[in-house]
């Protein structure tokens, strides 16, 4: 067996003595302006808030939210408002665009029984 050159050796050893990079904390996310919108969403939405809401989504959308789930969560809210006020073709676009961003998406089942979303919801699903 051949021996290790000094030189190959020491970036081995160099290497395994970095550690991974810190994972980024929960205040270093919500600082994030895509996060920001997507929580001031969340909000509005909880509020009834409903067209500023409408606006949080699309502009944590458009900052490009990196979670797919968040991404998901955006589009699947963004399909809530649309449905309710009768703009099916945008909630049809928007569970669409749920599904795109997390394969793994589904609404729960008080929500795909909703009377407004959810016929919209089930006729998507493949």
């Amino acid at each position: 067996m051949k021996s290790l050159s000094p030189f190959v050796l020491a970036l081995l050893v160099a290497g395994c003595a970095m550690s991974p990079p810190p994972r980024p904390g929960l205040l270093d996310v919500v600082e994030r302006p895509a996060e920001q919108a997507l929580l001031a969403g969340l909000r509005a939405y909880e509020d009834a808030q409903y067209t500023d809401a409408e606006k949080q989504f699309s502009l944590a959308l458009k900052l490009g939210l990196p979670s797919p789930k968040d991404r998901a969560a955006a589009a699947k809210h963004l399909a809530f408002i649309y449905c309710t006020s009768n703009r099916l073709t945008e909630c049809e676009a928007s569970f669409r665009a749920a599904k795109a961003a997390d394969p793994n998406f589904a609404l729960g089942k008080s929500e795909a029984g909703h009377p407004l979303w959810g016929p919209v919801y089930k006729r998507v699903q493949p």
